[in-house]
């Protein structure tokens, strides 16, 4: 005998399969949206390698020539520097603390990038006993971000797990992975300030093998703080 199915069941049978069919279309779209993300990320990966081939190429071509011809070669001026706190915080005087603040280096070993002007320039020489700079290469900004980068959302530290988190609060200026940031971050981009805010300061290790004596002593003096330059690389080595 042929019974029926009551009108309920219809209902929730044919609302089944309309979500089915619903959420079957979203996942399809969304597959598609992300093979195109991948596609666009990939695209410039390549462009931004190609960036840096040409700025390192150009840089050992002028040095070859300035070789040649018995002149000196005078490197640009750096933009970029990375800043890590060395003291902790007995025993310093309000202006460098507030310095220290106003850099976000609240904790030590904290590590941040900064960008270099008249002005941050001033900021680090009244802070210079109490933390160490120099400036980063491209590995070391990229090694800083992929493993010790942590975004600021919402006031909430979260791990860069993912290009959407940076996609959801950087898209807009045009920055959709973490390849975008590293660029950005090193070439000191037109969004510096915004990318370089939307990091949480860098909490970093104590370098393998220790500080080298005194750290209030100066670099040059044989201590760790103050303007080291490119030297800043084998720190941050060491501390990553």
């Amino acid at each position: 005998m042929f019974v029926l199915a009551p009108e309920t069941v219809l209902k929730q049978r044919k609302h089944a399969e309309k979500t089915a069919a619903e959420k079957a279309a979203a996942a399809a779209a969304s597959k598609k949206e992300r093979k195109q993300k991948r596609q666009v990320i990939f695209k410039r990966a390549e462009q931004y390698v190609k960036e840096y081939r040409q700025l390192e190429r150009s840089e050992i071509r002028l040095r070859r020539q300035a070789k040649q011809t018995g002149n000196f070669f005078v490197p640009a001026q750096a933009k970029l520097a990375f800043v890590i706190r060395t003291k902790g915080i007995n025993k310093i005087a309000p202006k460098p603390r507030k310095v220290l603040q106003l850099l976000r280096l609240l904790q030590i070993n904290n590590g941040v990038f900064v960008r270099l002007t008249y002005a941050t320039t001033q900021m680090l020489q009244i802070i210079t006993p109490y933390a160490a700079w120099g400036t980063p290469n491209l590995k070391s900004v990229r090694e800083l971000i992929y493993k010790r980068g942590y975004a600021k959302v919402n006031k909430q530290r979260l791990p860069i797990s993912d290009n959407r988190i940076i996609e959801e609060n950087l898209g807009k200026y045009g920055i959709i992975c973490v390849e975008d940031l590293v660029h950005e971050i090193f070439t000191v981009g037109p969004n510096f300030k915004v990318a370089n805010n939307f990091l949480w300061a860098f909490k970093l290790s104590n370098p393998t093998g220790g500080w080298s004596g005194r750290k209030v002593r100066h670099f040059i003096e044989g201590g760790d703080s103050g303007n080291r330059e490119d030297k800043i690389n084998a720190l941050i080595r060491r501390m990553n």
